[in-house]
């Protein structure tokens, strides 16, 4: 286990499991930000870790985002937040390999935007999300970019504009979600998760990334055309890779692909 002042780590095989502790709220500053910037291009640059479980202690807050008391004591929206910035992977360069927040209470403001950027959500039951941003005079900066991506344009107006709350079931129900869990058996459903992941190949799963961010804003037949042109690194490198023999072999003589990664 690595101790930082506001963040915890432990790695569990492949699984890379982070805890925010910052007491009451699990609000990130700056320094906490590049905290987690740092945990995260470690977790990037590893080749024994394959997926990374993002949550926070306690079970009222997952995060309160941005820290206010940090921001009325001068910090600004032009901070160093870390290479990957607020929150330490949201817009992390290279980054090939899935987060997924187990979001334990409310996400609010940048808490919420950081699970907006997740590959995968799990949360508890009781968990809310929300971005209060326009009624503290400022805006959500990725909440206005991704949001109206994830959720109908209506929906996501009243979140924006108006602050409007969605519980965890709400959110489920939008697709913001993939699975609602009672409190007490989160870490279990985040892990359990994260191990399923994992289990794949991870090439495979470089891939699947690499072709979702390249091809996601293109019409279907741009995006078949960028596939299959040869430019995409991820899917050219898993296509050529000894993974892409073993899968098929191992399925044909019935035992477990041993993944090698190349």
């Amino acid at each position: 286990m690595t101790e930082l002042s506001a963040v915890r780590t432990t790695a569990d095989g492949p699984v890379l499991h982070v805890v925010l502790d910052r007491p009451k709220a699990n609000a990130i500053d700056a320094a906490t930000s590049r905290e987690l910037s740092g945990v995260f291009v470690d977790f990037r640059d590893d080749p024994d870790l394959r997926v990374a479980v993002l949550t926070g202690v306690g079970d009222r807050f997952f995060s309160a985002g941005w820290d206010l008391g940090a921001a009325a004591n001068g910090e600004d929206f032009e901070a160093d937040y870390g290479e990957g910035g607020f929150g330490g992977f949201c817009e992390l360069p290279d980054r090939h390999k899935p987060v997924i927040c187990a979001v334990n209470g409310m996400a609010v403001g940048g808490g919420f935007e950081i699970a907006m950027a997740a590959e995968f959500v799990i949360a508890a039951d009781h968990a809310t999300f929300f971005l209060p941003e326009t009624g503290l005079g400022i805006i959500p900066d990725a909440g206005a970019i991704r949001l109206p991506r994830q959720l109908p344009p209506v929906v996501a107006n009243e979140v924006l504009y108006g602050g409007r709350r969605l519980g965890a079931v709400e959110a489920e129900r939008w697709g913001l979600v993939n699975r609602v869990v009672p409190a007490g058996e989160l870490a279990h459903a985040a892990g359990e998760l994260a191990h399923q992941i994992a289990g794949a190949a991870p090439l495979a799963v470089e891939a699947v990334m690499a072709i979702d961010r390249a091809t996601g804003h293109r019409s279907l037949e741009e995006a078949f055309a960028h596939l299959r042109s040869g430019d995409l690194e991820p899917y050219e490198r898993m296509l050529a890779s000894e993974d892409a023999l073993e899968g098929p072999r191992a399925f044909s003589e019935g035992r477990d692909p041993h993944w090698q990664g190349r």
